[in-house]
């Protein structure tokens, strides 16, 4: 591990500018620099570097960090690879912390097994090419499936000769240990005690990170056992966990960025029949079916998916159940069925690259159109079957987090199905509400601001979450603590910096943000506000976790100004006052800093009563079974509404409009 002094020293030494302009070509605009993005194409360039802040932000595909993430990201390392790149860069020798006996025994053995499947990849490598049987073999199956050394090379194929123990033999004479060679799965044990080869006669396919390092292998038989199966993979280890892991990502990664879309397929030569013909960001579920997992690995890279499955029956019915998980973790789906009796393989296969590109642009999809035209056609004209499978699809929509999706989709579904669109609407939040339930009154007497609850769809009248309902009052709180935390305001009489004002206010009411990465946030500026000279906005833009970097990002980018402020001197005149002249002036600072605060909990209030309101609603519906329920939700309304009264008070006095 980099120790935290090296690590703050290559941080301090990386100049953003230096770093991005070897990849970037940047104009200076005012302080700032900006160019094109690297991640995604444009004409324009919305890509600003910051040297002030130390941060990059493109307001075009939304990117943004430090100087390390802008490196992880255009390179595609981990966090710590990119730091020994930034050190390599400035000549920084890096100090690596003593581990603890436990980490130094973990890391041996994760060191250990990688390298040994290096090694294996290179043995396998050249037994491919290199072996009289390799090649009258491995490598001429390989390139009857078209492919052609290039390609070979570039993922890493190779060959396992028969005889039950060459790699294992190979390995041991290296002076690779026994233990990593079970603890990989490319040598299972006998009953005698005796080391064989898990993979022979078979053409290998290595598996790899999302950084190149290989963790496992996939293996296609050569021979004409009928008892072997025709595909091995490699056993779960401590490096190689197949739902986390998806096939080609290696090489898809880079071009999905760029691109931002991802296709995902199903097998091996899926991906690389498909990245031979041009399509290069394109990734497998290696055989398994997909998980949710895989899916968040996806979702860090785009959240634009397109999945390209066989043209058969199980093809269309794996496409179905995939686009299902896909939409439920947020996903944009779109889908292209390969013609029946193809599969993306053979189909690049018998096609040019332009021919693929025009067939995938004409037969991409929306998931609705697609899934309706599967399932209605598979119903036919029965009426019990086509209902099933409008309740299927209604099914589907509710699965979608974004509410406003959700409504396109509906739209959608009726037009396509020729029912009512109100129809839909109602099963989608019948679907809702009995996934998310509602809340049961509390017996004990609430507290004027309500504690914060979990962000559920059905809990607002809109539909959208809570999290989207507070987004701006809770940037602009959390981007006032990052602007004036370190200000002193005057309220009262009495002084106090701002951040010690802001996390006590909140602290006091009880109230966590909704979104979970801002209260983590939050939560970390507490445990640090109290230390000498703590530099919040370095301090987080240093995170190594990528998302709060990227929030850092974008509060402090200039395109995202604070909120215009204006102070008034009479009920006519009113006099813009620009942050400078806020900070400056303590009994300003403190009323706009008050302002925040109410605004955040008058949204919060808001919310709750309208909740409360349709939950009486509901109640009322039951008659006389319900009325001391609704009593109880009575009085917490009535409490609400005085504390919502009590704050457009407090508002109007404001000075700060």
């Amino acid at each position: 591990m980099i120790d935290e002094v090296t690590k703050q020293r290559i941080i301090d030494s990386a100049d953003i500018y230096e770093v991005v302009s070897d990849y970037v070509a940047l104009k200076k605009r005012g302080v700032n620099y900006v160019g094109c993005c690297p991640f995604h194409n444009e004409k324009t360039g919305s890509f600003t570097v910051s040297p002030s802040k130390g941060i990059f932000k493109c307001f075009g595909c939304g990117k943004g960090g430090d100087v390390v993430h802008f490196i992880m990201e255009h390179d595609q390392l981990n966090y710590y690879d990119a730091l020994r790149k930034l050190a390599a860069r400035y000549n920084i020798k890096i100090e690596e912390r003593e581990l603890s006996a436990k980490e130094m025994q973990q890391r041996s053995e994760r060191d250990g097994m990688l390298t040994l499947n290096t090694f294996a990849q290179k043995f396998f490598a050249e037994q491919l090419v290199h072996s009289d049987e390799g090649r009258s073999v491995g490598l001429s199956y390989l390139k009857n499936r078209g492919m052609d050394l290039d390609t070979i090379e570039r993922f890493g194929l190779g060959y396992n000769p028969g005889g039950w123990d060459k790699l294992t033999q190979a390995a041991i004479a290296a002076g690779y240990k026994k233990e990593f060679l079970l603890k990989t799965g490319l040598s299972t044990e006998t009953q005698k005690g005796t080391l064989v080869d898990r993979f022979h006669d078979r053409v290998m396919f290595p598996i790899k990170d999302s950084s190149g390092k290989v963790i496992a292998f996939g293996g296609r038989i050569m021979t004409a056992d009928k008892k072997a199966a025709k595909y091995q993979n490699s056993p779960e280890s401590d490096i190689y966990h197949k739902k986390m892991t998806l096939y080609g990502i290696d090489v898809a990664r880079a071009e999905a960025v760029r691109a931002d879309k991802c296709y995902l397929v199903e097998g091996y030569f899926d991906v690389i029949s498909m990245y031979m013909k041009g399509v290069k960001n394109v990734v497998a579920s290696s055989g398994t079916s997909l998980t949710v997992e895989q899916i968040h690995l996806l979702r860090r890279i785009t959240p634009n998916v397109t999945v390209m499955y066989d043209g058969d029956s199980a093809g269309i019915h794996a496409a179905l159940r995939g686009i299902d998980l896909l939409l439920k973790e947020g996903l944009n789906v779109r889908v292209v069925l390969m013609p029946d009796g193809e599969d993306p393989d053979s189909f690049a296969q018998n096609h040019t690259a332009d021919e693929i590109t025009e067939f995938i642009s004409e037969r991409e999809t929306d998931f609705i159109t697609f899934k309706t035209d599967m399932l209605l056609r598979e119903a036919g004209r029965d009426p019990i079957e086509r209902s099933r499978a409008i309740q299927d699809i209604i099914r589907t929509i509710s699965l979608v987090p974004d509410h406003i999706t959700r409504a396109v989709y509906a739209h959608r579904c009726a037009e396509i199905m020729k029912i009512s669109e109100q129809d839909i609407n109602i099963g989608v939040a019948r679907l809702l509400k009995m996934s998310t339930g509602e809340a049961s009154p509390v017996k004990r007497e609430p507290k004027p601001i309500p504690v914060s609850e979990s962000p559920v769809n059905d809990d607002n009248p809109k539909g959208a979450s809570l999290e989207t309902l507070c987004r701006y009052e809770e940037s602009e709180l959390l981007k006032a603590l990052f602007v004036y935390g370190n200000r002193k305001m005057t309220l009262e009489n009495n002084t106090i910096l701002v951040s010690k004002y802001i996390i006590n206010d909140l602290k006091g009411d009880d109230l966590l943000f909704y979104n979970p990465f801002y209260q983590k946030i939050m939560e970390e500026y507490d445990l640090h506000a109290d230390e000498d000279e703590f530099d919040a906005v370095k301090y987080f833009a240093n995170s190594e976790d990528g998302e709060i970097v990227s929030i850092i990002a974008d509060l402090l980018s200039d395109k995202y100004e604070l909120e215009r402020i204006w102070f008034k001197k009479d009920e006519q005149e009113k006099k813009f006052i620009p942050p400078e002249g806020i900070e400056n002036s303590p009994s300003l600072l403190a009323e706009h800093i008050v302002k925040l605060l109410n605004n955040f909990k008058f949204k919060r209030v808001t919310i709750k009563i309208k909740q409360i309101e349709r939950k009486i609603s509901d109640l009322s519906k039951e008659g006389n079974s319900a009325h001391v329920e609704m009593l109880e939700w009575m009085k917490r309304l009535m409490l609400l509404n005085e504390v919502k009264a009590a704050l457009v008070v407090a508002m109007k006095r404001s000075a700060v409009q």
